[in-house]
């Protein structure tokens, strides 16, 4: 991961979007994975900051605002 992302996202055969992602701060680091279905109420606004993405591929995702 380069700090120009933060971590990557897939999306899976049902349109499932599948984030693992990272934080960092002064002595801290967290790691997360993210599930939001199709379904899922941020899933419009996830999908759009990820960009092109389409079943079976990962993308890396740059810092949310």
């Amino acid at each position: 991961m380069t700090t120009e992302t933060i971590g990557t996202a897939t999306m899976l055969e049902d349109g499932t979007l599948v984030l693992d992602v990272r934080a960092m701060g002064p002595g801290m680091v967290g790691d997360a994975r993210l599930t939001d279905p199709p379904a899922h109420a941020n899933y419009a606004e996830v999908k759009k900051h990820l960009g092109a993405l389409k079943p079976g591929q990962t993308v890396p995702v740059k810092p949310f605002a």
